[in-house]
């Protein structure tokens, strides 16, 4: 079998019998009044992180879910987007559809406001996405994507950006590597399925999303995920794996290139009331302005002893100055 065949085949097996606690860190379901998520469904929640971002989801976006899993992200998305068709959820894995269906068929006993009719659930791939060019508003995957070799991420991030709108938002959690993953680990297709060996770098992943042609990235999250430790995956040192929730948006990728946006702030304090950088940027003294990673690289050595930039959070949810 192909590595894709080996998930399909795994993620069947566990459509069909849930494993709690499976390949991700079990993180309790984004609580919403009036939000009542069944049991199955939890039990059910293959993601290491959330694409569910509330202060984004007003207007009621039309939304294609990547890779449905037991369907708790595509009800959280339709708790925003109350129409019918408004969340198209998409899965290449027959059992998965099934289960999904089923624990969406429970919520409608314990959610007066939802409705059937507001999410469709199709099949199709991430490769395929059974959809017009430009007509979401959200693409949204959890814990899919790092699945995919890194050719065939490029491939899933391409027809993400060919079915958003413009300035549509591709909304993502998964594991990332704090250092390259070893090839015996990589070729391991069970483990690649578990979400425990395909994650790329940092570095690699936003990359990815760049050259797919998204202008702006934007880190919501990024925490600890798993440790492979030495012993068990035949390592030299342990190797920590990250969860990172990130939006990225289809905007223009500026002449300077993509902005990334991981926390970090600009503080002026120099003797005047503000400084311009002539570039867009304006800082009032001793006020930190959030900027993107490339804004303040470029700070740090226009003014490198009158504007102080402090680190990441790997935390972002709008505001500053780029």
């Amino acid at each position: 079998m192909t590595y894709l065949e080996t998930a399909a085949q795994f993620y069947s097996e566990v459509a069909q019998t849930p494993q709690v606690g499976l390949c991700c860190v079990q993180s309790t379901p984004l609580q919403l009044p009036g939000l009542k998520i069944p049991l199955s469904m939890q039990e059910m929640n293959y993601g290491c992180g959330t694409t569910v971002h509330p202060t984004e989801l007003g207007k009621q976006p039309t939304v294609l879910y990547v890779g449905v899993g037991g369907g708790l992200e595509a009800l959280q998305f339709a708790y925003f987007s109350r129409r019918p068709g408004a969340v198209i959820a998409v899965d290449p894995v027959a059992a998965m559809r099934e289960a999904a269906a089923r624990n969406l068929e429970m919520a409608l006993t314990d959610n007066p406001w939802f409705e059937s009719s507001f999410v469709e659930i199709r099949e199709g791939d991430a490769f395929n996405l059974p959809v017009a060019d430009g007509s979401v508003d959200i693409v949204a995957q959890n814990c899919l994507f790092n699945i995919f070799e890194p050719e065939d991420l490029t491939r899933a991030l391409k027809e993400a950006y060919r079915v958003l709108k413009c300035g549509g938002r591709l909304q993502m959690s998964d594991p990332i590597a704090t250092s390259p993953i070893p090839a015996h680990l990589q070729q391991d297709e069970r483990l690649r399925a578990m979400c425990l060996s395909g994650a790329l770098t940092y570095e690699e992943y936003t990359q990815r999303i760049i050259d797919a042609g998204f202008g702006q990235i934007e880190i919501r999250a990024r925490r600890p995920y798993r440790l492979l430790d030495s012993q068990t995956y035949n390592l030299e040192t342990h190797l920590l794996l990250e969860s990172l929730d990130s939006v990225s948006f289809k905007v223009p990728i500026p002449e300077d290139g993509a902005c990334i946006f991981t926390g970090k702030t600009a503080i002026y304090a120099g003797c005047e009331e503000f400084f311009d950088d002539k570039a867009g940027h304006i800082l009032q003294r001793g006020i930190p302005a959030t900027v993107c990673d490339k804004t303040a690289a470029k700070l740090a050595t226009v003014k490198p002893k009158e504007v102080i930039i402090t680190d990441s959070t790997w935390h972002y949810n709008g505001g500053g100055c780029c």
